[in-house]
């Protein structure tokens, strides 16, 4: 059995002008933890430096992995890296790193609510959206509104980039993930309330990231096409094993 306590995995596709900052940041406040820990980067085919700049950071701090996969998309790089995780508890952390890493603490124990996957959620209380465009924010209810009533009722945020499962719920929802696109949060959430596994939300602070790679109404689409999608295969059988 792994000594690893927490397994942070980020997601990468040509990220090799934000990923130096976030790596540094990220392990900086990990070295100051006292758990054993490591960085997992599925990087999703960049044809930049970003798997130059994995390399890098594994050489200055340590217990950082680089994982090379084929270009697919977000969800199928979120899904190698957290099935190739080692840790008790396995953290969903965007490379924009646009929540604090310092609020990490509130997503794992003894802070945390009692629960097989915590969401950072910019919409639970005590959280606080900062920067955002006013168009931006209610785009973003829209498809929270189609997600819960095609996917995960009752939470108010599916699509934050910053989530925890424990290792249990990681191995049991990553194995059945089947989408490769941003709507593989919705498609896990639908499998854990199916599934049996905690969901719970916990406020956040998350800063608008202006560059960010979402277009809200092409992926919108996407996700609706997509949640159908995996409503029509749960209703087939295909996710029982």
């Amino acid at each position: 059995m792994s000594n690893c306590y927490l397994s942070v995995v980020i997601p990468a596709y040509n990220e090799e002008h934000r990923l130096p900052a976030t790596l540094r940041a990220v392990a900086n406040y990990l070295r100051r933890q006292p758990y054993e820990w490591e960085i997992v980067v599925g990087d999703d085919g960049s044809d930049d430096g970003t798997a130059g700049i994995v390399q890098d950071a594994a050489v200055e701090f340590g217990s950082v992995r680089l994982l090379s996969l084929p270009h697919r998309g977000k969800g199928s790089a979120v899904k190698h890296a957290m099935l190739a995780a080692t840790g008790q508890y396995r953290f969903l952390c965007d490379a924009d790193l646009s929540m604090p890493i310092e609020l990490l603490e509130r997503l794992l124990p003894p802070l945390a609510p009692d629960a097989d996957v915590i969401i950072g959620s910019r919409e639970a209380p005590g959280a606080r959206r900062i920067g955002e465009p006013p168009r931006r924010w209610l785009m973003g209810r829209l498809f929270n509104r189609i997600t819960q009533t095609l996917a995960a009722p009752g939470i108010s945020d599916t699509q934050c980039g910053f989530k925890v499962f424990s290792a249990a719920a990681a191995e049991a929802l990553f194995g059945r993930q089947t989408l490769d696109g941003f709507a593989f949060d919705a498609e896990l959430l639908f499998l854990a309330r199916r599934l049996g596994w905690s969901v719970s939300e916990v406020g956040i602070d998350w800063h608008y990231n202006p560059e960010s790679k979402v277009r809200p109404l092409r992926d919108g689409c996407r996700m609706l096409r997509d949640l159908l999608t995996v409503r029509l295969r749960w209703a087939r059988g295909a996710y029982q094993r």
